[in-house]
C-alpha cells in the first residue's frame, strides 16, 4: 500500500480553481478502491501504486478537459515494502508523539 499527495494546478483559464479541482475530484469515483482525503492544499490518496498512477494522470487529463491550457502537477509519494503504510497511520503517529497537544483539523 502506497500514500501520495497530488496538486493539480490547471493554468490559462482563470483565477478560480475550484471548479476544476473539483471535476478532477470526482474522476477518483473511478477509482472507488483509493481512499482519498481533500485538503485545503491538496488531496491525499492511498492504494496500490499502480491505481495511484492512473488516478494521477486521469486527474491530470480532466484539468485539461475543464479548459485548462497548461496543468502544473505535483505529486508526493510515500511507498514503503517494511510495514502497511495508510493515512489514518500517519497521522495517529504523529498524534502519538504530541501527546496531549490536539491537533486542529479542518472540518
Amino acid at each position: 500500500m502506497s500514500v501520495c499527495s497530488v496538486s493539480i494546478i490547471p493554468m490559462g483559464k482563470e483565477t478560480s480553481i475550484s471548479s476544476t479541482v473539483s471535476r478532477c475530484i470526482r474522476v477518483l469515483k473511478r477509482f472507488p478502491e483509493l481512499k482519498q482525503q481533500i485538503t485545503p492544499m491538496s488531496t491525499q490518496l492511498e492504494g496500490s501504486l499502480d491505481r495511484l498512477f492512473e488516478a494521477i494522470k486521469a486527474m491530470h487529463e480532466a484539468a485539461f478537459a475543464d479548459g485548462a491550457r497548461r496543468v502544473y502537477t505535483t505529486i508526493s509519494l510515500d511507498d514503503r515494502r517494511d510495514k502497511e503504510l495508510t493515512l489514518a497511520g500517519k497521522v495517529a503517529s504523529v498524534q502519538q508523539k504530541l501527546g496531549n497537544q490536539v491537533l486542529e483539523t479542518f472540518a
